[in-house]
């Protein structure tokens, strides 16, 4: 089956760096967009950054300039380099990729998860 495996996360004092990674795993054909979103206590789940297939990339207002994703695509994985992390960046940030996989045309899967956590 189709596994999105993320790592990466942790505590991180405010001003640090942390990058995270995921793969995806399984009968895949091809994968479109790849994504991070999270979702903090209380809080709607909310795009952080999103990336296509093509290289392109968007990010939340908020993230711009200290985030970057990529991907690389022979990999099958994506990584969110997280720089100048402040305590609002605290949160669950999650893997997504629309996949083309076995017997299934494109679908969107969710990573499990990964606990990020900016304090000092």
């Amino acid at each position: 089956q189709v596994q999105l495996v993320e790592s990466g996360g942790g505590l991180v004092q405010p001003g640090g760096s942390l990058r995270l990674s995921c793969v995806a795993s399984g009968r895949i054909f091809n994968i479109n967009a790849m994504g991070w979103y999270r979702q903090a206590p209380g809080k709607e789940r909310e795009l952080v950054a999103v990336i296509t297939s093509g290289g392109s990339a968007n990010y939340l207002d908020s993230v711009k300039g200290r985030f970057t994703i990529s991907r690389d695509n022979a990999k099958n994985t994506v990584s969110l380099q997280m720089n100048s992390l402040k305590p609002e960046d605290t949160a669950v940030y999650y893997c997504n990729a629309d996949i083309l996989a076995f017997v299934q045309g494109y679908r969107n899967y969710w990573g499990q998860g990964t606990q990020v956590t900016v304090s000092s």
